[in-house]
């Protein structure tokens, strides 16, 4: 009896190494998956604070559309900073203001939003503010939202009445 098992120890040699190989394995790639999980929950999360500040830009162009009615049309069709006196430091008319809130909305966009930039289009009644941004790091702007132009992820648009 003695015989037999000094044979079934001797064939078990090496047999916890294997399994500890196994465990260490599993639990590598167990690793590596959740390192996966967090990198993506951080990708995630990031655009959805881009998302949240593009909305914050495109509110705040419109509440300064609101604050000066009388130079409502001056804000119609842009697609670029604009200039103009600094109507924090002197007193401005209207469509000086206008000017100024564009220059102000221009340098917030860009140092909010990766790559961002933003257009506004009205008629005098109604107007669309859209917000474009680079929401894949790919270094690409589409140049405006809907479906009939190519936009890029990174985009909000809003419609409204002053």
């Amino acid at each position: 009896m003695s015989r037999v098992i000094n044979n079934l120890v001797k064939s078990n040699k090496g047999f916890t190494l294997i399994e500890v190989l196994i465990a260490v394995l599993v639990l590598s790639i167990g690793l590596l998956g959740l390192a996966a999980l967090q990198a993506n929950g951080l990708r995630s999360n990031y655009g959805a604070y881009t998302r949240s500040q593009a909305v914050i830009l495109v509110n705040d162009m419109a509440d300064r559309i609101r604050a000066n009615p009388t130079a409502a049309a001056s804000y119609n069709n842009i697609n670029g900073p604009g200039g103009g006196a600094d109507c924090e430091a002197a007193d401005c008319n209207t469509t000086d203001l206008a000017l100024y809130d564009t220059a102000e909305w221009y340098t917030s966009l860009q140092n909010t939003l990766p790559n961002g930039t933003g257009t506004v289009t009205g008629n005098g009644t109604v107007f669309t503010v859209s917000v474009m941004w680079d929401d894949g790091r790919s270094g690409a702007v589409g140049a405006g939202c809907g479906p009939a132009v190519d936009a890029t992820p990174g985009c909000f648009s809003t419609t409204f009445i002053p």
